[in-house]
């Protein structure tokens, strides 16, 4: 099973998040990875396929830091274990991170629609959806005059079908996570 860790505070952030991915091994995974904020730099993110060690090795070589993060252990649902399909996911603009717990079943529409629409969609996960369709909200709430990652994530939930969890970050909206969750506790 998948798990998610989330983390806004005084404190780097990566360490915090490591421990709580470390916490979550005994679920199982193929990969993890982590994507962190708060230091001028955007969002920044790390991913690596196998054990946590081989995010963590990833870190020390290309290290990030910031104050605010989320990371993620993976069980494939959608697409091989791969650097490229591990979470997090991004939107087209790099601004907007998604990491999931679940399935969402009707991705594949969603999928299409998206890609008909001119998002570039890169790996083979429901997620990645997930993190478009927040984008495009996002860009409608700026329409209507507002910026509110919160009420993109409303009506992205909506679209799903499926029983899962999610949480996100927008660099727009620094020191803020927003989850969501359909059906029972993950």
């Amino acid at each position: 099973m998948c798990g998610i860790v989330g983390y806004v505070g005084n404190k780097p952030a990566v360490p915090v998040i490591l421990e709580g991915l470390r916490r979550l091994e005994y679920r199982g995974y193929d990969s993890a990875g982590i994507a962190v904020a708060g230091n001028g730099n955007g969002i920044e993110v790390r991913r690596a396929v196998g054990k946590l060690c081989n995010l963590e090795a990833s870190l020390h070589v290309n290290p990030l830091e910031g104050s605010y993060g989320i990371g993620h252990t993976r069980w494939a649902t959608h697409g091989r274990p791969s650097e490229n399909n591990a979470h997090p996911h991004r939107d087209c603009s790099g601004k907007i991170v998604v990491v999931h717990n679940g399935i969402i079943e009707n991705y594949a529409p969603l999928r299409k629609r998206l890609q008909e629409e001119g998002h570039q969609l890169v790996t083979q996960t429901d997620t990645e959806v997930i993190a478009h369709l927040i984008e495009q909200y996002l860009i409608q709430e700026r329409v209507a005059g507002e910026r509110m990652l919160e009420d993109a994530v409303r009506h992205t939930v909506k679209e799903l079908r499926g029983v899962f969890a999610l949480a996100t970050m927008f660099v727009e909206e620094p020191n803020k996570i927003v989850a969501a969750r359909n059906g029972p506790l993950l």
